[in-house]
């Protein structure tokens, strides 16, 4: 959980298209917008690696300054991210007030997954949900909630009602019959595979009997020619 915030200095821009953006993100910049909290929206560019540390290490705020301004609180709102490379290539920030709650997306991970004895015996576990819609103080919003799947047994489920939210956090989704995740038993093999894998251990069993065979009749007419 955020209990402080990080400075991150970036560089207004005016937003004069995709061109420019890509010159940017050529020079190891990355063009966003800031918007909200009463204000007009501000077009910025970003150095990649200060952004990439300032959001590792802030939690949900972050202190923008513009130009060498005055420091805004400030939360990352959405980023948009290379689908090959995984580079981010734009962000949008939203400015908030530190005394007043705002609705987030967080992250649910389930840990202790590879210790459940259903795992252990062959139970394939899949995470349905994966992310909560929260309210908090901006400086109250975790990175992520975690939830312990226990002793899951195959056949077990987890609901979302089961999930304990941290302290000053609410979370906002319906959790009325709404399943997090699944211990199913394990994968049985279909006749159709099973035919391919018969089928497969048949042919590598009869390339062993063809090359013994092949070898066989070299050797009987290396002999012949001998005898010859």
């Amino acid at each position: 959980m955020a209990d402080s915030s990080t400075k991150l200095d970036v560089r207004g821009r005016d937003a004069d298209g995709s061109r420019a953006a890509r010159r940017l993100r050529r020079s190891g910049r990355v063009p966003g917008v800031l918007y909200g909290g009463g204000g007009g929206s501000l077009g910025f560019d970003v150095d990649a690696r200060d952004l990439r540390l300032a959001l590792a290490r802030s939690g949900a705020v972050l202190d923008l300054s513009v130009d060498g301004g005055k420091a805004t609180p400030v939360v990352l709102k959405e980023a948009q991210r290379d689908p090959v490379r995984g580079q981010t290539v734009h962000i949008d920030l939203l400015r908030v007030r530190l005394d007043q709650a705002i609705h987030a997306v967080v992250p649910l991970e389930l840990s202790g997954v590879d210790d459940t004895p259903g795992v252990k015996e062959g139970g394939i576990l899949e995470q349905i949900v994966r992310e909560l819609n929260v309210e908090a103080l901006p400086t109250a919003i975790p990175e992520s909630i975690e939830h312990a799947v226990g002793e899951m047994q195959i056949g077990d489920t987890i609901s979302l009602d089961a999930i304990v939210m941290p302290d000053g956090v609410a979370l906002l989704d319906d959790v009325e019959d709404v399943v997090v995740a699944t211990l199913s038993p394990p994968k049985l093999q279909t006749e159709e595979e099973e035919e391919v894998e018969s089928e497969t251990e048949l042919v590598g069993e009869g390339g062993e009997d063809a090359e013994g065979t092949a070898g066989g009749e070299g050797s009987g007419g290396e002999g012949s020619s001998g005898e010859e």
